[in-house]
């Protein structure tokens, strides 16, 4: 069976691993942030820069990488206090964007999450896993962003290239990157 979904590999995108007390990176990075959400495993965004709540005073950060050198100057986790910790990971992950009608069948093969719209809500984001992987999983408009590590890549495009099925001569630009 073959399903009416696009998936396509993403350029790499900037982020950033920032640990501590909300209060302290608050304080620290706060004004070169998105809002912080009191929720975990939500996201919010702002100006292109998603910041995602994904553990007990852990967050993640990303942008497009175009912003990535900007943004390094700007957080400077070099001069961060003690109690911050904030790590530039950006070659660390590989994304998937699965859209479509049908983008809820593949996800239901991929990953053992419930995603229905009611659990897995426009602003949220965790990490779970996809074929067997830890993944970030990520609610966008029409269908899920999947990040996994980048040496993976390869294998989670062909695993998604093989759960979409088979269309007469049918592939997806970009997937196999």
């Amino acid at each position: 069976m073959a399903y009416n979904v696009n998936i396509q590999r993403l350029e790499i995108s900037a982020l950033f691993d920032l640990k501590g007390k909300a209060l302290a990176v608050k304080k620290y990075a706060g004004a070169h942030l998105p809002d912080f959400t009191d929720k975990p495993n939500t996201f919010t965004e702002k100006d292109g820069k998603i910041l995602a709540f994904i553990g007990r005073d852990h967050w993640l950060l990303k942008v497009d990488i175009n912003r990535e050198e900007d943004l390094l100057e700007a957080l400077s986790p070099d001069k961060a206090p003690a109690e911050v910790s904030i790590v530039q990971t950006s070659d660390t992950m590989t994304f998937f964007e699965i859209t479509g009608p049908d983008a809820h069948q593949i996800m239901a093969i991929a990953c053992p999450l419930d995603l229905h719209s009611r659990v897995f809500g426009k602003e949220s984001i965790t990490f779970s896993e996809v074929f067997g992987l830890r993944a970030l999983v990520q609610r966008i408009e029409g269908g899920f962003e999947v990040g996994v590590e980048q040496s993976f890549g390869d294998m989670v495009a062909d695993y998604l290239a093989r759960s979409k099925g088979s269309q007469s001569g049918s592939t997806d630009k970009g997937l196999a990157k």
